[in-house]
């Protein structure tokens, strides 16, 4: 069989699994009554803000970090690792390193919110906030990377990462082998894209369907011009969900085309009420990002009944301002 231009493969997913075990939590997969009973289907929630970094990035960035330390050793990552991050991989990517003894330094752009700073600097990291996008945060990591020789964990675009968060789709069968569709949130397609090739391997009839945020949607702008575009960032509710997607995008951009079925956007009060709703229904304190989903059959109306649907709850980095922010955007109406 071919290999695909995007090098994620089932196997490569499998292969995943495997170097990440022990290392990386096994997340419920749970029935919201509420939710069901609201759309008449059967909604379930995958839990990864229960990662031990919050978030489901750390699948990722420890499959790639442990795949670097089985091909070229340890040695390898004695200079450090960095990345540039909005905020979750940044924490996943601290805690992996901590776990293995490497200095880590995590490049972030000025619109990352405080609180996912400090729980970076909290794992050891030492947390370079430099310009106001995603892009001027890797132009950072490239110095670094070629000035002191550390080794670079990509946020979203390579194979090894987008492996790593696709073993999520590997769960969501194991558990639900019988899902009609599932709702991932969509920026540089490292999520979207390792969840839609684990579940059309094994079930290819499953409808993928990608979340942006209304404003600063890069792979959906991208995807509609038909190659990786700019896009000006902006400050959101869902900031998990800013940044660009490389205009020298290696492998998210023909992976989230190859599997994903259908897209939509989400506005900040469609995402302010799925946050509470996820409060007050499911007691789940979490990121805008994680809401998504939700917000998008809530603001769109996408019937779904009579279905299996699964929401991806991708993390809990929220601040408690960030919260009330997004409360009074509720209240308000």
């Amino acid at each position: 069989m071919t290999q695909p231009s995007h090098g994620v493969t089932l196997a490569s997913i499998y292969q995943a699994r495997a170097r990440i075990a022990g290392q990386v939590a096994r997340t419920p997969l749970i029935r919201s009554l509420a939710l069901s009973q609201r759309f008449d289907a059967e909604i379930f929630l995958k839990l990864e803000n229960h990662q031990p970094s919050g978030a489901f990035k750390l699948r990722g960035a420890t499959n790639m970090i442990a795949a670097l330390m089985e091909k070229h050793g340890e040695e390898h990552l004695r200079r450090g690792v960095t990345t540039a991050s909005t905020g979750n991989h940044g924490r996943a990517v601290a805690y992996a390193a901590k776990r293995l003894g490497v200095p880590a330094v995590i490049c972030l752009s000025k619109l990352v919110p405080d609180n996912k700073v400090r729980a970076i600097e909290a794992l050891g990291a030492e947390a370079r906030r430099v310009g106001r996008s995603q892009d001027e945060a890797f132009e950072e990591v490239a110095r670094l990377v070629d000035e002191q020789g550390m080794t670079l964990i990509p946020p979203f675009d390579d194979p090894l990462i987008a492996s790593g968060q696709g073993t999520i789709g590997l769960e969501l069968l194991e558990d639900q082998p019988n899902l009609d569709r599932v709702f991932v949130g969509l920026s540089g397609g490292g999520l979207l894209g390792g969840i839609g090739a684990a579940l059309k391997a094994i079930r290819p009839e499953i409808r993928v369907s990608g979340v942006s945020l209304s404003q600063g949607a890069a792979m959906w702008q991208s995807l509609e011009a038909g190659h990786p575009v700019d896009v000006e960032e902006v400050e959101s509710l869902g900031d998990s969900l800013g940044g660009g997607i490389g205009l020298q995008n290696i492998c998210t951009f023909e992976l989230v085309r190859a599997v994903m079925d259908d897209h939509c956007q989400v506005s900040e009060p469609a995402i302010a009420r799925a946050m509470v709703d996820l409060l007050e229904h499911e007691k789940m304190l979490v990121e805008g990002a994680a809401a998504v989903g939700l917000a998008a059959i809530e603001e769109h109306g996408l019937d779904v009944r009579g279905q299996k649907v699964a929401l991806i709850v991708s993390g809990n980095g929220v601040s408690l301002e960030t919260f009330d922010h997004a409360r009074g955007l509720v209240n308000r109406g």
